[in-house]
């Protein structure tokens, strides 16, 4: 199998060695050169600047990992192509531009998955079973908070150069840590509606939010609340969920949950493997997509999946600028699976 990845900043590269450690060893590297970090572990491996160049390679499947601004120059081409993708978050910013990705995906039957990688969660998977097992009732409230230091991320690289920090290459809190739109989408229902204050508060040099309050009212009646920052120190990435008969709450630190049951009162604790390590998610996605790309797995974070986080993400945006309005968004109806609603443009 040949495998391509397109942009080699830090996620580039921890996608290269996790295909190395998976034994893929036919490696196409599409980039610009404009990544600052040390050359070293790309030695010996193929490079290409034109992309028609390197799609003539015939990669059977393509990690999209340049800036997010850049997602989908590179992915419809890819798809039209006939390359299976791996596309990190966001797909893009603009959401007809990833409608024209479904339609380059749809003409040659590529398949897309969308880098959530929290989907691949141990614990997180344990709780959406636990979830739809009805065990502990149905989900009345969740809420997500993240906060990071984002000059921390990266000690060896300028912050304020990243991706994360620029609003023209598709950064922001919101885009940037959007994890928790897709996860909290995937473990309590459609999302129908978005109320969101976003703003810069800190001293960090970037030209985007920095900080956000999101509620989310899903279709089941139920409302979310989602914190995201980028000045938090120390660290924290927590999820609370309360049903009608049970609680669970989550770190992210410990990779545990803690459940409540209220049938006898009892608590369980729901722990990873006690080798389990950040890089396991990274892992085990690149190991799905090489599934996929095989037509052996079907994706399980589908590009209507990853339509939907960008649905939520950028009706916080619009919500923010309208004061805090609610704001419709897509995901509200499927018709054969795929998202249709009032951002769905091309499909009016």
């Amino acid at each position: 199998m040949i495998v391509m990845i397109a942009g080699l900043g830090s996620i580039g590269r921890r996608h290269l060695r996790n295909l190395k450690t998976l034994g893929v060893n036919d490696i196409l590297l599409y980039r610009t050169r404009l990544s600052t970090l040390p050359e070293d572990e790309l030695a010996g491996l193929p490079v290409f600047t034109d992309l028609g160049e390197a799609l003539a390679q015939k990669p059977d499947g393509v990690v999209v990992s340049n800036p997010s601004s850049e997602h989908i120059k590179v992915a419809i081409p890819a798809a039209l192509a006939g390359c299976h993708l791996l596309i990190e978050k966001p797909l893009s910013t603009d959401l007809d531009e990833i409608g024209n990705l479904r339609k380059a995906v749809e003409a040659t039957g590529a398949r897309a998955l969308a880098g959530f990688h929290f989907r691949h969660h141990p614990v997180l998977k344990r709780i959406k079973k636990l979830l739809e097992s009805g065990e502990i009732g149905t989900v009345l409230s969740a809420k997500a908070h993240w906060g990071e230091y984002l000059p921390g991320w990266h000690p060896w690289e300028d912050y304020r150069q990243s991706y994360a920090a620029r609003k023209d290459l598709g950064g922001g809190v919101v885009n940037t840590l959007s994890h928790p739109l897709d996860y909290l989408r995937w473990l309590a229902g459609e999302v129908r509606g978005v109320s969101a204050l976003t703003g810069r508060v800190s001293s960090l040099e970037i030209d985007v939010e920095d900080n956000a309050e999101i509620t989310l009212a899903f279709e089941s009646g139920a409302f979310g609340t989602v914190h995201l920052d980028y000045y938090q120190r120390p660290a924290t990435h927590t999820l609370a969920i309360t049903c009608s008969k049970g609680r669970v709450t989550w770190d992210n630190a410990t990779g545990s949950a803690d459940v409540y049951f209220d049938d006898d009162g009892s608590w369980q604790r729901f722990e990873p493997a006690d080798d389990f390590e950040r890089n396991a998610l990274f892992l085990e996605e690149m190991r799905h997509f090489l599934a996929v790309c095989r037509g052996d797995e079907a994706p399980v974070c589908t590009l209507e999946d990853g339509f939907a986080a960008q649905a939520i993400a950028s009706a916080a945006h619009e919500s923010s600028a309208s004061r805090g309005q609610m704001v419709a968004i897509a995901g509200q109806t499927r018709q054969n699976g795929r998202i249709v609603g009032a951002q769905n443009q091309e499909e009016k």
